[in-house]
Parts: structure tokens; sequence; C-alpha cells
């Protein structure tokens, strides 16, 4: 140390020069060797491809891979630098022959560059090969020793060499010539591509074959000579063919492609996408689009996602139409209307509430809410309904009337609790038919609600009884991204995991189309709760299904919007959504949550709480916030004769012979419509004659309905058909007088149905009962 110190004292010109070079030297070579543009690389979650995106400057140029496959190791050293693991660099002995050669030739025929220092001519492109640069590369490529190990070298000249055309790298000239991964490439495809950046004019189809035979059957002789591979393999892999037309790479996910290549534009991104259930998925799309296509029907989109981890598993963002049709487009975060798809979240509010208990029965009868009459798929009317079965048929009037009850705004506070970004206005800008498709939504956030509520349940059942903070997350499709659900807490997140539980009850059953007598698709031996949806105009049709372990979601439609006879969610997309499922693992059903239950006496008529009334009960478990709904308030204790045969009271019968009776009554509109539907429905009996008082009267209309403006059609002869009204009555056999603008028009008894023939204008219809009761409804005649 004391005689390097002296040694500066002595000359401090020259340690200032040499401090000054050696600086230099360090910082000669820049800290980031390649700038050039990438491709946009997805792999599958065990590192298939999936596809890729080519690089901003037209090259299929994957991003770096540190890991070189051994075979392409071996074959490129054994080709351009045997001594590679010996050098510092470079290597004297070959520059001198190629200087040698050079000089006697008079013209560069031969550079003598180690691997090194093609790399780091590959990092100076463009610059001219003289022997100033080639002094520049031994120089950069000392320093590029020092700095980096010999593998990262390797790696930098496997991922950045050319390889013919526009293909840069190994990676992507494996998959381009041989369409497979470089790590299975035999020992000949190995040979063909070392000796392409050598000479990648070789590789075009057509051309230079055989000289690019020649090189590569002379390096697998090296092969052979050195002991690498054995007689057998060199036989073999000299039989085997060069590469003609390059492949197009794997579309196995494009639109995800599309997706990860604007969050992470030119990576190589490893996705949860599991391969083979991807390629399946595709296959499906594919032969359902070969169909529907034959109805106008061009797009279909399916994502699947896994329950407990969140990750997206299958992405299929559209069917493989073409461009007029909008192939390209991503429809699964693209907003639709939603139609019923919303109409669980509905049914779980109300549960979780306790503003409904499972099988509570509701009104299913015409309806109109001012302006906005609501109609079933069916057109048909049940009269009443319990609540479950209204979910599970998708019954359209029952919704609408529930979330009457229930709130507009609780309703569409629930909705943004999930955090369905396409929910952009109040409450009020979609009115009643937010549960019918008056808002918009998409398959991600869809999916990822349904699967949310899976998870906590499945998570409440797993921890003692506890929610997780933040259950209600987004998926990811980054198999290296892992899911923080929160904290533990004892406070539900969103909805009780009774209520989830109950809603899938109800999901589980099978919601057939009305009069479709084939449903071939469905497996019953799988337990999957899963719901359609189809909206106005029948431009979206939808399918979600969740399991315990995975949520499946489809829709089908136009790109454009156009609506298609028969683009109906039961008939288009649930067929894929079973099909899907038939490829993923059975799952158990979620286990009851019976820390959120309570065993209660229900009404085994009207799914209320029992009353004292109701002589027909069953015991089973609700949810605990259903311990504050009404009891039954469709039964009534009666007094009837000992027939059953009239209501009595002591004024006309000796109170020995009166029997008091348990009831189930409807009010006279849900009545009417009930017993058409329930043949054993037992109307109440009217008072006998001589009896004095009676029970309340109840008149409602049936048609038409308040404010309705009607046009009466003609028939063939040019008379203008009759205007039916209808009425139903607590006593059919009452007689009914009706009257049209306070013009008295007829009466009726036991059927409350009367033609009449208005002029075109506003009326005003009344109706009056034996016994002075009224009811009274404004319509409108159109021309």
């Amino acid at each position: 140390m004391n005689r390097i110190i002296s040694y500066i004292k002595r000359n401090k010109v020259k340690s200032v020069v040499l401090l000054m070079l050696l600086v230099a030297y360090y910082f000669c070579l820049p800290k980031q060797l390649f700038k050039d543009p990438t491709a946009t690389v997805i792999t599958s979650e065990n590192n298939k491809l999936l596809g890729a995106q080519i690089a901003n400057d037209g090259q299929w140029r994957f991003p770096q891979n540190d890991s070189v496959p051994e075979k392409f190791k071996t074959c490129i050293i054994q080709f351009e630098d045997e001594y590679f693991y010996k050098h510092p660099g470079f290597n004297p002995i070959s520059i001198f022959k190629a200087f040698k050669e050079n000089i006697t030739s008079g013209e560069v025929k031969r550079g003598g560059s180690t691997i090194t220092q093609q790399v780091i001519r590959l990092s100076r492109k463009g610059k001219p090969r003289t022997y100033l640069e080639k002094l520049k590369e031994i120089i950069l490529a000392t320093r590029l020793e020092f700095r980096e190990s010999k593998e990262q070298i390797l790696a930098y000249y496997s991922s950045y060499a050319p390889f013919g055309g526009n293909v840069i790298g190994i990676d992507a000239a494996s998959w381009r010539y041989f369409n497979r991964n470089s790590n299975q490439l035999s020992w000949a495809e190995s040979a063909t591509l070392a000796v392409l950046p050598n000479a990648p004019s070789l590789i075009y189809p057509g051309k230079n074959q055989e000289r690019l035979l020649v090189k590569r059957n002379d390096l697998l002789k090296k092969l052979l000579e050195n002991k690498i591979i054995d007689t057998l393999t060199y036989k073999l892999s000299i039989a085997e063919g060069l590469p003609q037309k390059p492949y197009p790479l794997p579309q196995t996910a494009p639109h995800l492609l599309q997706k990860v290549a604007k969050n992470h534009p030119g990576e190589r991104v490893q996705t949860s996408i599991k391969s083979r259930l991807q390629k399946q998925t595709n296959e499906t799309v594919k032969n359902h689009y070969n169909l529907l296509k034959q109805n106008e029907i061009y797009n279909i989109s399916v994502l699947v996602l896994d329950v407990k981890t969140r990750k997206v598993l299958s992405y299929v963002g559209n069917s493989p139409t073409d461009v007029a049709h909008e192939k390209d487009v991503d429809i699964i975060d693209k907003p639709r209307s939603t139609g019923s798809i919303l109409k669980p979240f509905l049914y779980a509010a109300m549960l979780d509430s306790g503003d409904l208990l499972p099988n509570t029965l509701v009104p299913d009868v015409p309806s109109q809410f001012g302006n906005y009459i609501p109609e079933n798929f069916n057109k048909e009317y049940d009269g009443a309904v319990p609540a479950s079965r209204a979910l599970s048929r998708s019954l359209n009037i029952p919704s609408v009337r529930m979330l009457q009850n229930f709130g507009l705004d609780r309703f569409h506070h629930y909705l943004k609790e999930l955090h369905l970004k396409d929910l952009k206005y109040n409450a009020n800008h979609y009115g009643l038919t937010l549960i019918l498709g008056g808002a918009e939504s998409n398959l991600w956030d869809l999916c990822k609600s349904y699967a949310s509520l899976s998870s906590t349940l499945n998570h409440f059942n797993e921890n003692s009884s506890q929610y997780f903070t933040n259950e209600f997350c987004e998926p990811t499709y980054l198999a290296s991204e892992e899911i923080d659900f929160g904290k533990k807490t004892s406070d539900k997140t969103l909805f009780d995991a009774a209520s989830i539980y109950l809603t899938y009850e109800s999901l589980k059953e099978v919601n057939r189309p009305e009069n479709n007598e084939s449903w071939e698709f469905f497996d019953g031996s799988k337990k999957i709760a899963w719901k359609t949806g189809t909206s106005f105009g029948f431009r979206d049709a939808w399918a979600i299904g969740t399991t315990k372990d995975y949520v499946v979601g489809v829709w089908v439609g136009n790109a454009d919007g156009e609506g298609r006879p028969g683009l109906v969610g039961v008939q288009t997309a649930a067929p894929i959504l079973f099909e899907v499922f038939d490829y993923l693992p059975n799952s158990d059903w979620f286990a009851k949550p019976y820390d959120e239950m309570q065993e209660v006496s229900i009404c085994s008529k009207s799914g209320y709480r029992a009353s004292v009334n109701c002589e027909e009960t069953k015991t089973t478990y609700i949810q605990n916030s259903g311990l504050k709904t009404e009891p039954c308030p469709y039964h009534i204790l009666v007094h009837v004769d000992k027939n059953q045969q009239f209501q009595v009271n002591s004024s006309c019968e000796d109170i020995s012979n009166i029997e008091s009776k348990s009831w189930f009554v409807l009010p006279p509109l849900m009545e009417y419509y009930y017993k058409t539907k329930n043949p054993f429905y037992k109307t109440l009996p009217r008072f006998r004659e001589d009896c004095m008082g009676e029970n309340a009267i109840f008149m409602q209309f049936i048609y038409p309905k308040e404010n309705t403006k009607i046009f009466l059609p003609k028939d063939f002869d040019g008379n203008t058909n009759e205007l039916i009204l209808k009425i139903a009555h607590s006593k059919p056999e009452t007689t009914l007088y009706w009257y049209l603008n306070e013009t008295f028009i007829g009466t009726t008894k036991d059927i409350h149905d009367i033609g009449v023939i208005p002029k075109i204008g506003k009326h005003l219809i009344t109706v009056v009962d034996a016994l002075g009761n009224e009811a009274n409804r404004y319509i409108t005649i159109s021309e």
C-alpha cells in the first residue's frame, strides 16, 4: 500500500490519467444494454404460451428470458464460441486467425468474435465492421464479463440474436419455426437455430435450404465428435427436416392479451389461465357461434373465476367471428343491459334486511306503476307465488313488486356496494326498471359479485363464523398476485351468510322456460346456483352460475346491440354455461351457515312465520333477520256451519253448531289468478242469507289498468271489437252494476266480465255491488 501511495506521489499525472481511464472503463458500458421494444407475451399458469402481440417496431422480439434451454446453449457454444467459459470476453487466438485470414484475402471474411463480443455488437446497432469498432467491442466485452455472469451473457445473446426476417431471440424463433417452446426443441431443431444468427437469411423458405442443412449437419457432427450426443441421436437428428413457412403464434386468449398489453406492455406475463380449460372453452364458444350465427347472433363472451383464489381461469372475450361483427372487441368488460341477472341481489338484500322469508308469497297479478307496466315473460299470472320460486322462474311482476316494497334507493345502495362500475346514475334515473334490465353492467363485474358472495359463504363456514373485510375485491389474471381478503370480523361485509345461502338454494332450482319440454343440457347431478337474464328487445342473453369453487359467466348477443328473436338467456347462454361447468371438477354444495340461522315454524301455504291460525306448518331454518317478519296475514279464523258450506254467526246459528275454522284467504285479485293454477284452493264461503253482518267486501279491477290507452281493432267485416271489462270480487255471487260515464251498461253475477264499445276519448268506468261498494277506473280509447 505504501509503495502505491509513493508511486502516485511521484507520478501524479500518470496516476490521474490512469484513474480517469479506470473511471471511463467502469462507466463505458450502458447500465441497460438493450432498449429495444419487446412483444407482449402471456403464458398460462403452467407457463404455456397463450399468445403474443408483436413489438412496436414490428419485430417478434420476446422479453428477455434469463433461462436458456440446455440443448440450444450447448449448440450455440459449440458453433460460435467453444472457449466461452474460459476467455475474459475476447479470444486472442481467434482474433489473430481472423486477422490473418482477412489480411490474406484483402477483405473482412472472418470476425473472430466471441459470444460476449456479439452481444456487444447486437447492443450497438448499425456500427460498421471496422478494426476500430472491433477494438471497442473487445473493451466493452471485457467490461461486460466483469459485470455479468456467463449465464447472463448467454441469456442476452439468446434473447437478442437475429433468427431471420423479423424474428429476434430463441423464444420467438422456436415458436415461429417449430411451433413449440424452446425448451422442447430436439437436438436437430436446436442446432438449426444455433447456426441462424451467423447467417439469418438462410431461414427463408425455399432459399438456401441446402446451405442451412449443411451448416446444421456439420454442427450435429461436431456434437457427435465431442461425444455430446450419441450415434443414434445423430442419425435421427440429421434425418429431421428443416422448417418451412413460419407458424403463426398461438392466439389462445387474444382478448386477455389485449388487456395485458394495455396494463403490461412489452412484458412477459404469467397469467392464472388454465390452458386446457381455455382451449375447451374456446371450442365450446366456436361450436355455439357456428349455430347462433345462423340466426345472425355473432358475439359470445365467457369468464371463469376461481372462488377461493379469485383468479381468472378462462377468458374468452369474443367469439371467432369476423371484423364486420367486431371480433376484436373484448365484451367481458363492456356495459350491457342486465336483464334479470340482478334479481338474486334483490332477493338476498330482502332476506338480509328481514323484509322477506324464502318462501313468502308475493303477488303475481297484472300491475301498473305510473306509466310502467311490467309483464312476465310468458304473459301469464300466478296470483301469488313463493318468493324463491319467483326467483328461480325469473318472474318479472313479483320482482318489480318486491323492489317497490323494499325501496329503490335501498336496493341501489346494495348494488353500489357490489362495485358495479357501470351503475353510474342515481336510483331515480333507473326507476323500477332497474330490476328488469334498466341498468347496465358487464360480465367481469357480475362474475366478480357472484364470486364474492360465494366466497363470503365459504369463509364464514371455514373461519368460525367470521367474515372478511375485503371480500368484495377485484379478481386477478396474474399468476403471481395473491388476493388480500382483509381482516377477519364478526360483522357482515354486505349480505349475511344465511341470506346468501338461501338465495343459492333458490337458484339451485332449474328456472326452465315455460312450456319448454326439452332441457338436455342440464345435468341434474351437478349442484349449481345459476341465473339467466334477457334484456329488453332480445339484445343481451346472460347466464351466470356458481358452485362452492367456481363462477362461470356467459354473455351472448351482438356487439352492435342488434336484437334477435330467440336471443334468450336460457336458450342461448345457459347451454354454454353448463358445457363449461362440465369441464370443471364437481364441487360439494355450500355448507349451511347455522350460526346465522334460526329454526322456526313456517306456514306451509303462505311461507310466512306461522300464526296461531295456520293449521299446516313446517319447521325450517331461516336467516336471523327473518325473525322480525310478520306472521302469516292470509290465514283468518272464520265461523262456519257443520258442513262448512256457509259462514255463520250467533245471529243465525246455535253456538253449539258453529265450527271455528282456519281459512287461507288471498285478496280478490290475487285469488282470481291463484285459483286457476291451484285447483285445491278453497274460496272463503259466503255468509248464510239469514245471518246478520258480513266480512269486509273487496273488489279489484283485473282489466283495464288505470289510465290505460286502448286501441279497439276491427274484425274482417269492419266491425269494432268489444272492450272486455273484468273485475274480481271477494264474493263472486254478488251482483255488480256497471256504468260507463255514469250510463248504466249492465249487470254481472259470478263471472264479472262485460263487453262494451266506448267511443274515442276518455271514459270513466264505475262498478257498484249490491251492498253499495264502488270501484272506478279511467281509460282512454285511441284511434
